[in-house]
């Protein structure tokens, strides 16, 4: 029994029954017999995303046995599939895998048009075509087999599913556990934790090792930038001797060995049980042993094991002390005061671990102390000292800020807990691990990980939930603290910006990357989505509700395309339209009465078309051309009960329409336009030159100019109270000046939330972030990193603010303001 490495490991504990049937439902039927791991993909986009930008991963890239293994996958870099696949790895050789890919055959599976270095030939295997690529040295081979396809690193492995032609029986738990992984996850892994000491990097199996902790394990995969969690149910059935059988007829209670512990241990491994005669008679049959139960521990309801300095002291919590103490009282040597608690020295140093037994072991129980209604045993009388020091001081495990973290994610009650930093996972990898990963281990930067197991055993079956998560940080307020940062496949081609999920009320995240590649975020950093655009995305994107059902839509120009997408990232047709020639402007919608009768305006060059919510075009709008080409996107603004429809033209000409097309407003003054959008100020449409003259028409007609002298570069942004500048490198608010840092800064961004006003800058060349308020006052701990202009919203409806922007070329940042 490798309980330690298990937990260490990430394992879901799962028993099975052994007896073998024959499946036909699934795609594990062409798998060969006796794979080392097996992994249903049911979301392939989704899965690539969590693992490109998890941390923690990163962090083990380099583990000799996961670099081995993920060189031989690079051939599957080019699958494409929105199906379930299956991919197996066998051992071939000691510490040398193969793997075995099982998907559903479509004409994009696998594309390597875009390989310059590869061969492409035929083989023939009993009378079974082969092919093999080579792409830039990776050998893959592949077969089809009815409507799925079978993809191998290994020639032998394929020659080996030829032969068995799916007469291989499937072992009936792992096929039940397939069966019932969760849908609604990227991935879920199945192990067999007792047969891959070697996959598992485990020390070889020796006299002392016991029954196996389970048969098959099932781990449903779900991760973020900073978190790994692993969650599933295990049967334990009365047929098998396994580990979790212990805790068989027993209910799990809250775990109290962290609150006992010192800040600073390493680890805890807390066991409970209502019932401490039920397990000890499951103790028996799990040691095969006869003998009689002792009313010793009958008050006994924990058993906790604290790593402190590399060393074990073991906790018994009690809900009756007095019969124990009695005991340990009379079989004392000595016993000595410390700091107002008395430490016994023991007799028996074998106690302990022959009454919990294989909970504990290689223990020797020299020394002993109690608080409040726990017995705390250790083999050196100093561990007792610090935790009897620790617990007066309140310095205490429940309050390290790691342990805080796995909690939140953990149930309040479990039959085991495990949760370790970086030092106790160093200390199992040297007990438990085999010598090369225990160098991997050593050489890696877990500092800032919390590593946490929990199983609940509740009538008959095995709750898991397995986190390995980045420790988060005690809040304080006017903090500003990265939340997620999201690596794309290449460089980002658009500023991201913020969405609504119109079935959270959340708000999510959509960027555009430089192979026209359209991701839709959620709000903890997960790819949800990726669509392929056939051009750049120009402008922002907009929401519309055109059902008018509160389901909301993305709508947008491409430099070619009018597209309107649903939340899935699917057109909703008749929505695409093309445009020959190209060279849209951003969309413009507008929603004159905010009945969502929506008006889709796409301007190309001189021409204007106006779409209704049945993509059909106005006819009623009668401006379908402009005297000369049309800048940007045009704007609605609506002042007292009238609308008006501004156009800037590169003759220098702004047109202020009718909703229906004729001339609402003409302004005869020619306007050399700066590169700035019209704004509604002060009920005037306002807009600069390249002089750096303000230039106003209000609703009558009159224009007035008020020169600013600022630079044609110049960034201009307005609402219907403030008016902000951005010239070089001087912020103007409302008239209020703030001198910044020498550098290429972005256009200004006011944002208008809980009734505040924030006004966003970025210094484009040194890559930072500038938010201050309405008064010109900066934001506490702005500036911050970013490469773009941001956004800015409250993203999980806390009432504090999340803001995204371009981190890397390649990525993306969220960070969160307190």
């Amino acid at each position: 029994m490798r309980l330690k490495a298990l937990f260490c490991l990430l394992p879901i504990f799962i028993a099975s029954c052994t007896k073998e049937v024959k499946t036909k439902n699934s795609l594990l039927e062409h798998l060969p017999p006796n794979p080392s791991l097996v992994l249903k993909i049911t979301n392939l986009t989704n899965f690539k995303s969590e693992l490109k930008n998890n941390a923690l991963l990163k962090n083990a890239e380099d583990f000799s046995n996961i670099k081995e293994i993920s060189e031989k996958i690079q051939g599957l870099d080019y699958l494409s599939t929105d199906k379930s696949t299956v991919l197996a790895l066998y051992e071939v050789g000691k510490d040398n895998y193969d793997y075995i890919l099982v998907a559903k055959n479509d004409s994009g599976l696998f594309n390597v048009d875009s390989v310059a270095n590869k061969t492409v030939e035929t083989l023939t295997y009993e009378g079974t075509n082969i092919t093999k690529f080579n792409l830039d040295g990776l050998e893959v081979y592949s077969v089809k087999k009815n409507k799925d396809v079978l993809m191998s690193s290994s020639m032998m492995l394929m020659e080996n599913i030829i032969r068995v032609n799916d007469n291989s029986p499937t072992d009936p738990t792992l096929e039940k556990l397939y069966q019932a992984s969760s849908p609604d996850k990227s991935a879920t892994l199945f192990i067999n934790p007792s047969g891959n000491a070697s996959l598992l990097s485990l020390k070889e199996q020796n006299e002392t090792s016991g029954p196996p902790f389970s048969s098959w394990v099932s781990l449903d995969f779900t991760a973020n930038s900073d978190e790994i969690n692993l969650g599933g149910v295990a049967m334990a059935p009365d047929s098998t001797k396994n580990f979790i059988n212990l805790f068989k007829g027993t209910s799990p209670l809250a775990n109290k060995t962290a609150s006992y512990t010192p800040m600073n241990a390493q680890a805890i491994l807390s066991y409970t049980f209502d019932d401490y005669q039920v397990f000890a008679k499951n103790q028996n049959t799990y040691l095969d042993r006869v003998k009689k139960t002792d009313s010793l521990f009958n008050t006994v309801e924990e058993v906790g094991v604290i790593y402190l300095n590399n060393e074990k002291v073991v906790l018994l919590k009690s809900f009756g002390t007095e019969s124990l103490y009695d005991y340990l009282d009379s079989h004392k040597k000595t016993s000595q005061n410390y700091q107002g608690s008395e430490i016994l020295e023991l007799q028996d140093q074998k106690l302990i671990e022959e009454g919990f037994t294989p909970l504990v072991k290689n223990f020797e129980s020299n020394f002993c102390t109690i608080i409040e209604n726990s017995f705390i045993f250790s083999a050196e009388k100093e561990a007792l000292q610090t935790i009897i020091s620790s617990h007066k001081s309140s310095s205490s495990f429940d309050n390290n800020q790691g342990f805080k973290t796995a909690k939140a994610s953990l149930a309040s009650e479990s039959s085991m807990l495990f949760v370790s930093n970086a030092s106790g996972i160093d200390f199992f990898a040297e007990h438990e691990l085999s010598s090369d990963i225990v160098d991997d281990i050593k050489k890696s930067d877990f500092k800032e990980q919390v590593f946490a197991s929990q199983m609940v055993i509740d009538h008959g079956f095995g709750h898991f939930n397995i986190l390995v998560s980045k420790i988060g940080k005690k809040q304080e307020k006017n903090t500003v603290s990265p939340l997620f940062t999201l690596e794309l496949n290449t460089d980002l081609a658009t500023d991201p910006q913020f969405v609504k999920n119109h079935r959270t009320k959340q708000q999510e995240i959509v960027v555009q990357d430089q192979n026209n590649v359209l991701y839709l975020i959620s709000s903890d950093g997960k790819v949800l989505w990726t669509k392929q655009l056939d051009g750049r995305i120009q402008g922002e994107i907009q929401q519309v509700d055109i059902y008018k059902n509160g389901k909301l839509q993305l709508a947008f120009c491409t430099n070619d395309q009018f597209l309107v997408l649903d939340r899935n990232g699917d057109v909703v047709s008749p929505f695409k339209i093309d445009f020959e020639g190209g060279n849209l402007n951003p969309l413009a919608v507008f929603d004159y009465d905010g009945s969502r009768n929506y008006r889709f305006v796409v301007t190309q060059g001189r021409k204007v078309y106006m779409y209704n919510n049945q993509a059909k075009i106005v006819n009623g709008f009668t401006f379908k051309e402009a005297s000369s080409n049309i800048l940007g996107a045009p704007k609605h603004f609506r002042v007292g009960n009238r609308d008006y429809l501004v156009f800037k033209q590169d003759n220098s000409t702004l047109r202020i329409l009718h909703r229906v097309g004729s001339d609402r407003i003409k302004v005869s003054e020619k306007i050399d336009f700066s590169n700035n959008e019209v704004f509604l100020y002060k009920n005037k449409f306002s807009v600069t030159n390249k002089k750096g003259v303000l230039h106003q028409i209000d609703t009558k007609g009159k224009l007035t100019a008020t020169n600013f002298n600022l630079n044609p570069d110049h960034g201009f942004y307005a609402t219907s109270n403030t008016l902000v500048f951005m010239d070089d490198n001087i912020l103007s608010i409302k008239g209020r000046k703030v001198e910044l840092e020498l550098g290429v800064y972005s256009k200004p961004k006011i944002f208008y939330i809980y009734d505040k006003i924030y006004v966003g800058v970025t210094d484009i060349q040194n890559h930072q972030i500038y938010l201050f308020d309405s008064q010109a006052e900066p934001i506490p701990n702005f500036p911050v990193f970013g490469s773009s202009l941001m956004d800015l919203t409250d993203m999980d409806n806390d009432r504090k603010l999340e803001l995204v922007a371009k981190d890397q070329d390649n990525s993306l940042i969220v960070y969160k303001m307190n």
